[in-house]
């Protein structure tokens, strides 16, 4: 009779265990039913979604932390996750082509896709002074070439953010008020970060900044009135420099005296090196943001840690 008893309670045990599995298992979905997946191609789109969203999505980046931006192309399982998404976010730019040919070739639903070049005013590409010419694969259709690098400007990054937030309000209207909220908060971080940029560059005897690199910030410096020379364009695949170059980048340094050489993120400092050691300046790097390490991304760095860190580098620059 006791092994008959131990038995039934055993049984009854078992039977909790699994009903009770399937309450939470049935909980948790319907708690998520309101949940947004959302999928951006690059870090910043990333980091302003999940800003956005906080609990309220699944965010992923397509990009892989510490990859190239400019090279990616994805893979069948990439698309199949985007087709499954509610939102895909992108850029628009160059780099983001490929994007283009699955929107016309119906591939990738256009209503649940936003373009960020579309929420700000984008401006051309442009060629500095002494700077590598960019080659493009132009064919008879094309038109300007527009830089794709509108994040870099913090005022613009608030734009993008309210983008985001009208996206998603349409996706889950239920959920517009927490997205409402999250946006206007980070939004006030980045008019904080807008001031101290500006702050810094009014107080600062210099108003310009020498890149041994490309140079994605055209959007930063026309935001704060600065001028610029570097090696290549902000989305060139060159990595080496010509002689006439480098000797003008050298000249330009010594000529205005600038102590700091920047570079960017995620690439190597060989050429910023060269050009500082012959004009007895430091290299410092200028993040950015196209990608992030595999290290910072774990970490949780985001597009406002980035900027915070880029107006140290400032000060050392317009000095």
């Amino acid at each position: 009779m006791k092994n008959k008893v131990l038995k039934t309670l055993s049984g009854i045990a078992i039977i909790a265990l699994i009903l009770g599995a399937s309450i939470f298992v049935i909980t948790k979905f319907a708690g998520n039913k309101n949940s947004a997946r959302i999928i951006s191609s690059n870090f910043v789109g990333y980091d302003f979604a999940r800003a956005v969203t906080g609990d309220k999505s699944e965010v992923s980046m397509l990009l892989k932390p510490g990859a190239e931006a400019h090279d990616f192309e994805p893979t069948p399982e990439d698309i199949i996750n985007i087709k499954n998404a509610d939102l895909f976010i992108y850029v628009g730019g160059e780099s983001d082509e490929w994007v283009e040919r699955l929107l016309e070739g119906n591939e990738i639903p256009a209503e649940k896709t936003l373009r960020l070049m579309d929420l700000v005013e984008v401006k051309e590409e442009e060629l500095s002074e002494g700077m590598e010419e960019h080659e493009h694969e132009h064919n008879e259709e094309d038109h300007e070439e527009y830089d794709e690098h509108i994040w870099t400007s913090p005022l613009n990054a608030i734009q993008l953010v309210n983008g985001i937030k009208t996206k998603l309000s349409t996706i889950h209207p239920e959920n517009k008020s927490t997205y409402t909220q999250n946006a206007d908060n980070y939004t006030s971080r980045l008019l904080a970060i807008d001031q101290k940029i500006r702050d810094v560059v009014s107080s600062s005897p210099k108003k310009e900044l020498i890149f041994g690199d490309r140079f994605p910030f055209r959007y930063f410096v026309d935001e704060y009135d600065l001028n610029y020379y570097a090696a290549f364009p902000g989305c060139s695949e060159q990595t080496e420099a010509s002689s006439q170059t480098i000797a003008f980048l050298i000249d330009k340094a010594k000529e205005d005296n600038i102590k700091t050489i920047l570079k960017i993120e995620l690439t190597s400092d060989k050429l910023a090196k060269t050009i500082a050691e012959e004009t007895s300046a430091k290299v410092l790097t200028l993040n950015a943001a196209h990608n992030i390490s595999k290290e910072d991304f774990e970490s949780g760095l985001t597009y406002i840690n980035i900027m915070e860190a880029n107006i140290d580098v400032l000060k050392e620059a317009l000095k």
